[in-house]
């Protein structure tokens, strides 16, 4: 699964480092980020909408990244929008 690096968080400082990149084979958003803890993983596993059973399933996590990233996020999106050379 060869990755495309996109970014880091801006304000990345000793032991963190936020970080988004995009595989363009599986045509996914790859995210590094801060663990929930336990009250927003609870108020995320109670959420309820249609398609969305309450919970998280196992193979899933909560993550946190800053939004000074949404940038960073947006050149990831493009990335994987650009059609797939190689």
């Amino acid at each position: 699964m060869p990755l495309q690096f996109i970014g880091i968080d801006p304000n990345t400082g000793e032991g963190e480092s936020p970080t988004v990149w995009a595989d363009q084979e599986r045509q996914e958003l790859v995210f590094q980020g801060w663990k929930a803890g336990p009250e927003l993983e609870a108020e995320c596993a109670a959420f309820e909408v249609p398609g969305h059973a309450k919970g998280i399933p196992e193979h899933e996590a909560v993550i946190r990244i800053p939004a000074r990233m949404v940038h960073i996020i947006r050149e990831a999106c493009d990335a994987i929008e650009r059609p797939h050379v190689g």
